[in-house]
């Protein structure tokens, strides 16, 4: 039994949160013992973290599944041990032989080239193995790991840490996956524990929305793929891009109280500020508000993962998709920004603001201060919109084999979310980041930052 207090498990969290993958990890040509010790650091603290993210948990908590879209959480558990035996444990470790052949299925999420997958909406059917089985796995798996950076060749050190790294950034953004994943559940059944701390509580309004100007012109965005850090496929390579004349971004993200006056002022019954596909989601599911709202005795109340409580005026609007903030933006007078006049704002920043170390999943005001930026929540708070597609970079290309399955397949009929939430490990992000998700979706803590043009 666990008889650390809360605040005690709070603290050791933080600091499994506080240290990023890529911070502590740096590929080298000779491999010492102490760069063999900060590699299985780095391994161990991203492993906690998932297991710390769902001590509260109990078995039948870890097998739900709200949605199709949604994993439950012991899959989540159980990919991401499997991602690193099958690209790392299988490809470098001589004679390696499978935990269980039949979790190659069960947990294999959309690897064509490594064979068949269980379906995803039916993941709540996977009984077995059971929660206790996937911790021993989890734990098996671990010591492999740590064994294989230990002893591994110096001829095979560059793509063991390569590999290593990128399956620890893979298992960051499970981890996100399991807080959103997890809340979908949380409104069927009440009881169901929460996660995470409540909210604080402002001791002043949300900043005035100002706008911030840019210029346009050309651009280079994207990253090279031999820059130094980490960064996925998708990010690559860097190019230019050509912004056709100045803009403007919103000093802040949407508030609740922006939203608000869209849906009093019949936003959602106002199909010519509705793309086409939008309109017909609205009308097909009866949509009048963001996920998680529900109106009770005339107040606005809305599900954390911290618990139920009323809606907050200053805080940004979250959990709404790419239809809704279209239909806001319109009705604002204004636009969704591209990404590329996102990255080209966001590169002038550090990467700093409300991310999942502060164990508060919700994202909070853009309060007034002096000192701050002019943009305000770039990082951290909610993933934003853009009016971007996402789509290959000019010049992209995947990585061969199974591993080049991760991003580029998906570039189609997706649209590109910048910046990060309140639920994405600190380290995991960056200015060139791209997340994507299809336009209906919502589940995640996505809002929306306005764009204008000038001139």
């Amino acid at each position: 039994m666990d008889n650390r207090t809360n605040a005690q498990k709070t603290k050791i969290i933080s600091m499994l949160l506080h240290t990023s993958v890529e911070s502590s990890v740096k590929s080298v040509e000779f491999v010492s013992d102490s760069t063999r010790h900060e590699l299985i650091e780095a391994y161990r603290r991203t492993r906690r973290m998932t297991e710390s993210l769902v001590a509260s948990l109990g078995a039948e908590d870890q097998n739900l599944q709200p949605m199709p879209e949604a994993s439950p959480v012991k899959w989540h558990r159980a990919h991401t041990s499997w991602f690193f035996e099958t690209f790392v444990l299988n490809h470098l470790k001589k004679n390696w032989r499978w935990i269980n052949s039949s979790y190659c299925e069960l947990f294999n999420s959309y690897y064509n080239g490594i064979g068949r997958q269980h379906p995803r909406a039916l993941r709540a059917l996977i009984s077995r193995p059971d929660h206790a089985a996937v911790t021993i796995y989890r734990q098996q798996i671990d010591e492999a790991m740590i064994q294989l950076i230990d002893s591994i060749e110096q001829s095979q050190w560059a793509e063991c840490h390569d590999r290593i790294v990128l399956g620890l950034h893979h298992e960051q953004q499970h981890q996100e996956l399991i807080l959103t994943d997890y809340k979908a559940s949380l409104p069927i059944n009440l009881l169901g524990p929460g996660l995470g701390l409540p909210p604080k509580q402002p001791n002043s309004s949300a900043s005035a929305l100002e706008w911030v100007e840019f210029d346009g012109g050309l651009i280079e965005m994207g990253v090279d793929a031999n820059d130094a850090g980490f960064h996925f496929d998708n990010e690559t390579p860097r190019h230019q891009v050509f912004l056709n004349g100045a803009y403007a971004l919103a000093s802040r993200p949407v508030t609740c109280k922006q939203f608000q006056s869209f849906i009093d002022d019949g936003g959602y019954q106002t199909p010519n500020l509705w793309l086409a596909d939008g309109w017909a989601w609205v009308q097909q599911n009866s949509i009048q508000h963001p996920l998680y709202w529900q109106r009770q005795d005339g107040e606005w109340r809305l599900q954390t993962l911290a618990g139920q409580r009323g809606v907050s005026a200053d805080e940004p609007v979250c959990h709404i998709n790419f239809y809704e903030a279209a239909a806001f933006a319109e009705w604002s007078g204004a636009r969704l920004p591209s990404e590329a006049e996102w990255e080209q704002a966001a590169r002038a920043y550090p990467v700093d603001g409300h991310f999942a170390e502060q164990q508060r999943y919700h994202p909070e005001a853009a309060l007034c201060d002096q000192d701050s930026p002019a943009l305000q929540q770039l990082f951290g708070s909610v993933w934003e919109w853009t009016s971007s597609s996402y789509a290959p970079y000019p010049g992209f290309k995947a990585a061969k084999g199974a591993l080049g399955e991760y991003n580029g397949k998906f570039m189609a009929n997706q649209m590109v979310l910048r910046g990060g939430s309140c639920a994405t490990p600190p380290g995991h992000i960056r200015a060139s980041y791209r997340n994507f998700f299809y336009p209906v979706d919502r589940w995640q803590f996505s809002g929306v930052r306005l764009a204008r043009d000038l001139g």
